[in-house]
């Protein structure tokens, strides 16, 4: 799925040459913006050359590049990994893969194809320094560093509790996140590299909690990184301590606790939030947090925007939420699923429950909800044959969602606004994020108070700077709520809704808000 790198300084023939990322880089900012690269340096592919040659002789030069350790064995002499550690792409499968070469086992936390690299060795961190150094030389302006806190582990690589008794192979992220030499790690890379160029960074990083160890990478005077993907909303489903293929219920005092959180740690800690809800290794939002149905699919897409465009932080917007693309539907097969994580999962409820129905319909539930593939459907582009992904006689990696005809770019650029006081999906975006700029020292840089707290369908706070104030009101379900807990917040008028906009002077500004399911508002306060 492209996180096997085979070659730092090369680029996969499917998609050009070095020479068309030079052009690209070149295009983009004469546009006025810049490229992002995705730095993948947790783990090679295990085609890499550095590993080619690791796994060529226990005596080999680039041996200690990855983490190598000898098996260990059972009562009855049977080999065993060397740890209980799970894989994070297949939790029924050891982190751990025998190299029947060189009779010793190689750390791969995500898949046997990506060896994690040893950071431990100084030789590592300087081909790594390298790497930053040949992109941000090219006019690359920065870098999303992919799950960039596993780049430390315990040495002593002990077991990890046992969470789940019915698995052999246990959650081992407290030995491999947010590791003992991290910081150092990313001080050294901010010291020798970052430092030295007019970068942006961001870091993927899952299994961090802990408000101080967040700062620590993103607080102003950390020389660290800029800010962190932190997985708090985007894990609000799942069973805690348990792995990501669960569901669990949440309403919107669970998003009003992450969110405030989130807001108010950076504004009071000097740190920077990074804003998403979506990307490639998550569902479809507007089919995770509202309700994707025909009827309410547009209305959740916009209340989502309108949450994410009145928040402080830097914004990612994910291909295709623009347009409210949404999950696969449940009558798709599983065969459909092209992704390794949801390959193992479905594999592993046939081996753990071989003909149960009922198990293995759970199992196709929680794929359509939670797998990664629901992102990874090619972009909508238009209502014709592949949505326009590809050419008619081609076939696109994946199936398109079938839903292509009437959820496309062309049909809402085309259409922005298809009836009196509403707007697409793709329009109500470009003005939420015009509305962000224009206000930003308010929805970018202001203050953050969240309101009435204990509502369990209202998500509501306040965003004020010297000059102005803003207030930004959610349902967060599918019924219709009264709502009177502005407080002291007194609304002028509303300036934006998901709904039809000519009815919005009809609003109450005070006392009883009326709102509608998944109706969002955003008003201009006193």
């Amino acid at each position: 799925m492209g996180y096997d790198i085979a070659d730092y300084e090369d680029i996969d023939p499917s998609y050009g040459t070095l020479a068309d990322v030079d052009s690209l880089i070149k295009e983009v900012k004469s546009r006025g913006m810049k490229l992002v690269m995705d730095l993948v340096v947790n783990h090679t592919s295990d085609q890499h050359a550095w590993f080619l040659d690791s796994r060529s002789s226990r005596s080999s030069s680039k041996r200690d590049f990855y983490i190598w350790k000898p098996a260990k064995y059972d009562e009855n002499g049977n080999r065993q990994p060397p740890n209980n550690w799970a894989q994070i792409l297949g939790e029924a499968n050891s982190a751990w893969t025998w190299d029947e070469n060189t009779q010793e086992y190689y750390l791969s936390l995500f898949t046997p194809e990506q060896p994690d690299l040893n950071w431990e060795n100084p030789a590592v961190r300087d081909a790594v320094h390298d790497v930053l150094r040949f992109w941000l030389d090219r006019g690359a302006s920065g870098f999303r560093m992919d799950v960039i806190n596993l780049i430390s582990k315990v040495q002593s690589f002990p077991d990890a509790d046992v969470a789940l008794p019915d698995h052999k192979f246990q959650p081992g992220n407290k030995y491999y996140a947010n590791g003992p030499r991290l910081h150092e790690y990313l001080k050294e890379i901010n010291r020798k590299v970052l430092s030295k160029y007019d970068t942006i960074t961001v870091g993927e990083m899952p299994f961090v909690r802990d408000e101080d160890e967040i700062i620590r990478v993103v607080g102003a005077a950390s020389e660290e990184l800029n800010m962190i993907f932190a997985f708090d909303l985007v894990d609000i489903d799942n069973v805690p301590g348990d792995f990501k293929y669960t569901l669990q219920a949440w309403d919107a005092r669970d998003l009003k606790r992450i969110v405030n959180k989130l807001q108010r740690l950076m504004l009071e800690r000097d740190g920077w939030n990074a804003l998403f809800v979506e990307n490639h290794d998550q569902p479809r939002s507007v089919s995770r947090y509202t309700d994707d149905s025909d009827r309410y699919r547009e209305y959740g897409a916009k209340l989502l925007c309108m949450m994410q465009t009145t928040l402080a932080g830097t914004m990612y917007v994910y291909q295709g939420e623009e347009l409210g693309m949404r999950n696969v539907p449940p009558s798709w097969e599983p065969q459909e699923y092209k992704d390794i994580e949801s390959v193992n999962f479905w594999k592993k409820y046939n081996e753990m429950y071989p003909g149960d129905e009922e198990k293995l319909a759970l199992c196709r539930k929680i794929l359509q909800k939670k797998a990664r593939d629901n992102a990874r459907t090619p972009v909508q582009w238009s209502g014709e044959p592949h949505a326009g992904f590809t050419a008619p006689g081609a076939k696109p990696w994946m199936r398109v969602n079938d839903d292509y005809r009437h959820v496309n770019a062309e049909a809402q650029i085309q259409n922005p606004q298809p009836a009196p006081g509403t707007l697409s999906v793709h329009a109500f975006w470009k003005r939420a994020l015009e509305n962000r700029k224009m206000h930003k020292d308010v929805f970018v840089y202001g203050d953050f108070e969240a309101l009435d707290m204990e509502h369990p369908k209202i998500v509501a706070y306040k965003r004020w700077s010297k000059d102005e104030t803003f207030v930004t009101v959610l349902n967060l379900s599918g019924e219709n709520v009264v709502w009177d807990r502005l407080g002291d917040v007194r609304v002028q008028r509303w300036v934006a809704g998901n709904y039809d906009e000519t009815e919005l002077d009809g609003k109450v500004r005070s006392g009883g808000i009326e709102l509608r399911p998944w109706e969002a508002l955003l008003g201009k306060a006193e």
